[in-house]
C-alpha cells in the first residue's frame, strides 16, 4: 500500500513555485543563504527534507570548531553574536548562572567579546528562527520534502530549470544552492564530485590518502586481539573490522571519515536520563572496546564540552569512542533508504557503546562511574527521543570544479586571489577504518589532525565547472580535497559559505549572467560591505609536518 501511494504521489504533476534562489538544504550553511537573498531584496525557498533546520549547529553540535575567530564573518559571525546576547538574558539560565559558566573560560568564550562560541541545541533553533522571521516575507520554508534523485532535476542546456521532489512538488528559479551535507542536488544536476580520499600525488599534497603511519591520536594503546576466538584467525574477525589491509601511505580509495552524533548529555540529576541497553543490544558489537578496557586502557573514550546550564557537547575520543568507524562508507551515495539504515546503525552502535561503558560488568568499576555521571538531557530534542535528530556527516561528496581547494591553501602555500571566505581550523580527519597489524592485533586507520593557517576559500570551488552547470552552487560540498574538506567543513565557514552563494547568486540574476560570468570584483565589494572575512595576513607553513605523539 506505501509502494502504491508513493508510485501515485510521484506521478502527481504539479506547478513549479518560483523563487529567485531555490535552496536545497535547511542546514546552516541554507539558513545564511536564505537570509542573504532577503536582504539583497529577492525571494529564496529552502527545502529541508526533515522537519527542523539548521543540521548540525541546531543539531547537537554546540561546541563550535575554532580556528582563528577573526575569519568568521558577515552572517556567521552574526549568529555567533546572537549567541552571546541570547546568554546575556538571565532568563536563559536554569541549571548554572552565567558568570559561574564564563568564569570556567569554556571552549573560547571570554567575556570580553559580544561572541559566544558555545550554545545548546534549542537556543541555536530559536536564533535561526528568530533570523528567518526576520525576512519571513521573502524566505518561504518547506519541510519535508526530498528531491528526487532519479528524475527530479530538469535542465536546459548546462542551467537547472526546475527541481522536483519524491511528493511531484516542483520548485523552479533563475538560481540554485545546494545546502545539503551530501550534494544530492549538485549530484543530480550532473556535476563532477568526489568520494574518499585522493592520492596524495593527484593534488601534490602529503597529508590525504591513507595514513597508517600518521594515525597517531585516537589509537589503540594496548594490544587487541581482533580475532572472535582470540588467537584464532580462523574462527574470524570481530564486528567492524577490515579484513584488508588500508594499502600504502598516501594512497586513495573510496572511504569517508566515520560518522557519529554529537550528543547533548548533562550532569544535573533533575535533567538527565540514564543510559538504557537499547532493545536490539548485540554484544558482538561492543567485543573490541571490552577486550581494549580488559587489556588496560581506561582513558574515558568520550569528549564532553561543556554548554551552557550544566549540558555537553559530546564528541568521539580515543581507541573506541562515539564514531562508528567503517560503517559509513556506502552513505554518500546511498539511495534514501539505505542511508536511513545507516543512520539507524550509526544511533544503535552508539546508543550500544554507552550503556556497555556505563554498566557492562567487563569495564572498570570507575570507568563505568565515569559514563554514569553524564547522561542525556531530557530538554532537548524532546520530538526525538533526546537524541541528536542529525548525523553528522563529516564528508560525502566534493564537487570537482575549476579550481580544488587543497593541503597548499591550507597552509597558505598557495593563496587565492577570489576569496569568498576563510577556512581557519586543523586539517581534520576522523579515522577510516580498523585493519589488523602484521602483529596481529587491531588498529584505526586515517585520523589527521595537522594545524593549518587562516586562509582565503576561492569562489571557483564554489560553483560548477560552466560545462556542467551554470546556476547551482554549494557551500557544504565545495570543490576541495579529502584533507582540505577536512580544515573547510566547519559549521561557521559553512555559514560564510552560505551566504557568499547567495550573494554571488543574486548578483547574476542581477547582470544576467551564468555563476561563472559575474564580476569577482563587483562581489568582492558586496561581500566586504556586508561583513565577511575575506583574508588577512598570515604566515605560510613551510617546515615539514611533525606530527604528534601516540596518546
Amino acid at each position: 500500500m506505501r509502494s502504491l501511494l508513493l508510485s501515485l504521489l510521484a506521478a502527481t504533476t504539479y506547478a513549479a513555485d518560483t523563487f529567485d534562489v531555490v535552496i536545497y538544504g535547511g542546514t546552516s550553511a541554507g539558513v545564511a543563504a536564505a537570509v542573504q537573498t532577503a536582504r539583497m531584496g529577492r525571494t529564496a525557498v529552502i527545502i529541508e527534507p526533515t522537519q527542523f533546520l539548521g543540521g548540525l549547529t541546531t543539531g547537537g553540535l554546540g561546541a563550535t570548531d575554532l580556528g582563528n575567530t577573526r575569519a568568521t564573518g558577515g552572517i556567521s559571525r552574526e549568529f555567533y553574536q546572537a549567541v552571546f546576547h541570547y546568554y546575556a538574558d538571565p532568563a536563559h539560565w536554569k541549571q548554572e548562572t552565567r558568570e559561574a559558566y564564563f568564569a570556567a573560560k569554556r571552549h573560547g568564550n571570554t567575556g570580553g567579546e559580544e561572541t559566544m562560541w558555545t550554545f545548546e541545541p534549542h537556543a541555536a533553533s530559536e536564533i535561526f528562527d528568530a533570523m528567518l522571521s526576520k525576512v519571513a516575507d521573502k524566505v518561504t520554508i518547506v519541510k519535508g520534502e526530498r528531491l528526487n534523485r532519479e528524475t527530479g532535476v530538469k535542465k536546459d542546456g548546462v542551467n537547472i530549470t526546475a527541481i522536483t521532489m519524491e511528493s511531484g512538488r516542483s520548485f523552479a528559479g533563475p538560481m540554485f544552492i545546494d545546502c545539503s551535507y551530501e550534494g544530492d542536488l549538485m549530484a543530480a544536476a550532473g556535476v563532477g564530485y568526489h568520494v574518499g580520499r585522493e592520492a596524495n600525488a593527484v593534488y601534490g599534497e602529503t597529508l590525504n590518502g591513507v595514513q597508517v603511519g600518521h594515525a597517531k591520536h585516537h589509537q589503540f594503546v594496548k594490544d587487541v586481539d581482533p580475532y572472535v576466538t582470540p588467537g584464532n584467525p580462523a574462527s574470524g574477525l570481530l564486528p567492524g573490522i577490515n579484513p584488508e589491509a588500508p594499502g600504502p601511505d598516501g594512497s586513495g580509495d573510496r572511504k569517508v571519515q566515520a560518522y557519529n552524533f554529537r550528543m547533548c548529555t548533562t550532569d544535573d540529576p533533575a535533567n538527565k536520563l540514564p543510559w538504557e541497553k537499547p532493545a536490539n543490544y548485540d554484544e558482538r558489537w561492543y567485543e573490541l572496546a571490552l577486550r581494549n578496557v580488559e587489556a588496560g586502557d581506561h582513558r574515558i573514550s568520550w569528549a564532553p564540552v561543556w554548554m551552557p546550564n550544566r549540558k555537553t557537547d559530546t564528541n568521539n575520543n580515543y581507541a573506541i569512542s562515539t564514531d562508528f568507524i567503517g560503517m559509513n562508507w556506502d552513505y554518500p551515495e546511498a539511495d534514501y533508504a539505505t542511508r536511513a539504515k545507516i543512520l539507524m546503525a550509526h544511533e544503535d552502535w552508539q546508543k550500544g557503546l554507552m550503556w556497555t561503558y556505563a554498566h557492562h560488568p567487563r569495564v572498570p568499576e570507575n570507568v563505568r562511574a565515569a559514563f554514569q555521571k553524564l547522561g542525556l538531557a531530557k530538554d532537548e530534542f524532546t520530538d526525538n527521543g533526546n537524541w541528536p535528530r542529525q548525523m553528522y556527516v563529516r564528508e560525502a561528496r566534493r564537487m570537482i570544479s575549476d579550481y580544488v581547494m587543497t593541503e597548499k591553501n591550507c597552509k597558505r602555500q598557495e593563496v587565492v586571489e577570489d576569496s569568498v571566505g576563510m577556512g581557519a581550523y586543523n586539517m581534520d580527519s576522523h579515522n577510516i577504518q580498523r585493519y589488523v597489524t602484521a602483529e596481529g592485533f587491531v588498529h584505526n586507520e586515517g585520523d589527521v589532525q595537522v594545524g593549518s593557517r587562516p586562509y582565503p576559500i576561492s569562489f571557483r570551488s564554489i560553483r560548477p565547472k560552466a560545462s556542467e552547470c551554470g546556476n547551482l552552487l554549494t557551500p557544504t560540498c565545495l570543490s576541495a580535497s579529502h584533507i582540505a574538506f577536512g580544515s573547510i567543513r566547519m559549521e561557521p565557514v559553512f555559514m560564510v559559505l552560505g551566504q557568499s552563494c547567495a550573494t554571488a547568486a543574486v548578483h547574476a540574476i542581477e547582470g544576467g549572467t551564468s555563476i561563472q560570468g559575474i564580476d569577482y570584483a563587483k562581489l568582492k565589494e558586496r561581500l566586504l560591505a556586508d561583513g565577511q572575512t575575506l583574508d588577512f595576513e598570515s604566515p605560510p607553513i613551510t617546515a615539514p609536518v611533525k606530527f604528534p605523539k601516540e596518546q
